[in-house]
Formats: C-alpha cells, structure tokens, sequence
C-alpha cells in the first residue's frame, strides 16, 4: 500500500444520556464511573496503535467524534482525548476537527472550550424543527434548544455547522418537512444531512408501530419529502454532493469524504469501524470487553477481513457511487463489474458518460439496491 492515501481519525462515543426509540446502535446510559473507564481504555487503544505505527508518519486529514452522543461527556474530556492524538499522531494544518452534539448537551460555554481546543466543525443531531415531532421517536429536547446551540456554536467562531434532519417521522407530513426545511434555513447551517426514517427491528420504535401506536414509515411520501429537500435547499445554496447530504460551496464534509472516495480511517472505541491499507476491521460493541481486552494490551478488534484487489475496486465503486458525481470509469477494471454497471444502466439506475458513471435520480432512491446488485 501506499504511504499516498489519506487518512482520518473516528472515535466513537457509546454514550447517551437516553436511547431514541428509533436507535438500534450499540450505546450505554452516560455514568460518570463508565465514562472514566471508557477514557482510560481509549488512552490504552491509542498507544496500542501508536506501537504500531499503523498511520507510518501519515498525517490525519480529518477528526470526527461521533457516536452515540459525544457532548454526552463532559467537555473537558473529549479536548483531553483530542491533546492525547494531537500528541501521538501528525495532523495536516488543514484538518477537519468534528464533534457531533445534541444540542441540549452543550453549553454557549462549551462550544467557546470546543473552538478554543481546536474543534473545527460542530455537527448538531436536529432530527426536526418541530416539537411536536419529537415524542413520537423519543428524542429528547426542544428545537428552542437547536436554534440556542446554533447562534452559541456561531458566537463560539464556529463557521462549519452541519444540522442533522430526519424525515419521514410518524404523523409528519409533506407540509410539516417543508416548514421544517424553511425553519432550519433560518440558521444558516453550512452543511445539513436528510436521513429517511428507517425501522429497525427490535426498537422501541418498530414495537409501538406494532401495537398500532404510532403509524410506519410512508415510502411514497419520504420519496417526495427526500425530492422536496433537494430542491428546498439548493434554493438555498446548498448544493446535494451525497445521497443523503448537501453543503455550501467547500463545506462537504471531509471525513465522510475518506469513506466514499477509498481513503482509510482508523476507528477508535466500542463498536468502531476501520478501513486501513486494504483491510476493513471492527471493534467488539461492548464497553466492558472493549476495556477487558485493552487491559490484556490487546486491541478490541473482532472483525478483520483482508480485502483483495478486486474487493477493494468493488467497494470503491459501491461507496463511490453515494456521491453525486460519481466514479471515474477508468477505474474499473473488472469486466464482471463492468457488466453489472451496463445492467444497471439500462434498467435506468445508473447513467454514464465516458469519464464517469453515477446513480440516476431513480437510482438514488434505490441506492442500497443498487449496492446489493454490485456485491
């Protein structure tokens, strides 16, 4: 492999002060003691990589604590664990530094020790923009609180602010998204990311969907809310580059970009995945493994699969294709792959010219059947 590809850093958070009821993530209720326990294991999982020297001198293009709720800890812990990678690892001047909040989770205080600490980006767990939205999927917190963080994250000086939507949500309707949309674009976000709501088995969710509780998700009208979202906020300037994410001019999100364009990132704590020199490896999802087997001085992985040449290619082609513009043509070499790719075109999920092939508008809605008919 190379020394040329880029790499990010993810450190995964596990914890939330309450679970959603649409969540079907690996996560624990934030307790002081688990926190503490968390962060001494993360410091071992850090040194451990550092013996390796997995990066070899390369300098982290972007890093993102995501989880989970990372503001779920307190503030002063995730700038320790920032110093802590700052100081083990080379970080390009350039980096992209985010943290993802729920706004109810952070202070005006907070968000100046963020942006103080280096934290270039803030990216804030929305969901809505209307309160009556959010008994329905447990989501705690009001949009009072979202438009407080935004203007606190604003004054702090950060000028990157991504604002997560989900759509879709029992009794929302078409009407509802649209206020939505318009209320959002109030804020001036530089980024935001559309999630279809989508029902995982076993939340409470999908339980309360069954006993007639609250009504399933509608395909049809997400379908026009996902269509009326892309035209909404390219109005506004927001440009869609990504299935389910749109940006101002140079805000598209740096580290999301290493996932869809074949770049490695290492991931950091219970449940993380990576993607390094060709080999895809995943942490065990659960916190007092994760910690049982760092105190051994092993590392947490219990996935790890060596991806060959043309597994690779595949993968590049089926992440590549997430994003708007494509993939170039010329790299893909393999005729199977090749002939897939002229299947899906004439079934209209797949246009190309002859640089670069890409989802249709079609397409786009059936992007996971697009995948699975390229695996």
């Amino acid at each position: 492999m190379t020394t040329s590809r880029k790499i990010g850093l993810y450190v995964h958070v596990p914890f939330c002060r309450q679970r959603c009821h649409f969540c079907a993530f690996y996560l624990e209720i934030a307790r002081t003691e688990r926190m503490d326990v968390f962060r001494s294991a993360l410091t071992q999982e850090i040194d451990l990589y550092r013996r390796q020297d997995l990066l070899r001198g390369r300098p982290l293009q972007s890093i993102y604590f995501g989880g989970g709720t990372p503001t779920a800890m307190p503030v002063g812990h995730l700038i320790s664990i920032l110093d802590l990678v700052r100081a083990t690892w080379p970080i390009s001047p350039s980096a992209e530094v985010t943290v993802e909040a729920h706004p109810s989770t952070v202070t005006a205080e907070d968000l100046k020790q963020f942006a103080e600490a280096g934290f270039t980006r803030v990216s804030f767990g929305a969901e809505s923009m209307n309160d009556q939205d959010f008994a329905a999927i447990g989501r705690p917190g009001t949009t009072e609180d979202t438009q407080s963080a935004v203007a606190a994250a604003r004054a702090a000086g950060f000028t990157n602010i991504n604002l997560d939507l989900m759509y879709g949500l029992p009794g929302q309707s078409l009407v509802d998204w649209i206020r939505t949309l318009r209320s959002l674009l109030g804020l001036a976000p530089s980024h935001v990311s559309c999630y279809a709501l989508t029902l995982e088995a076993e939340t409470r969710l999908a339980q309360n969907i069954a006993r007639g509780v609250v009504s399933k998700p509608d395909d049809a009208l997400q379908v026009d809310m996902e269509a009326t979202a892309e035209t909404i906020l390219a109005e506004a300037g927001l440009a869609r580059y990504e299935i389910s994410n749109y940006a101002r001019q140079g805000a598209a999100c740096l580290h999301n970009l290493l996932y869809w364009t074949d770049q490695d990132y290492l991931g950091l704590g219970p449940s993380a995945q990576s993607y390094v020199d060709g080999v895809r490896f995943g942490n065990i999802a659960d916190l007092t493994a994760y910690v049982g087997m760092l105190e051994e001085s092993h590392l947490p992985i219990t996935e790890h699969t060596v991806l060959s040449d043309s597994e690779r290619q595949r993968d590049a082609l089926v992440f590549g294709l997430r994003l708007l513009s494509g993939v170039p043509l010329n790299a893909i070499h393999d005729p199977e792959e090749r002939q897939k790719l002229h299947a899906l075109v004439s079934r209209g999920l797949l246009e190309s010219d002859p640089e670069r092939v890409r989802l249709t508008s079609l397409g786009q809605r059936y992007a996971d059947t697009v995948a699975g008919q390229l695996f």
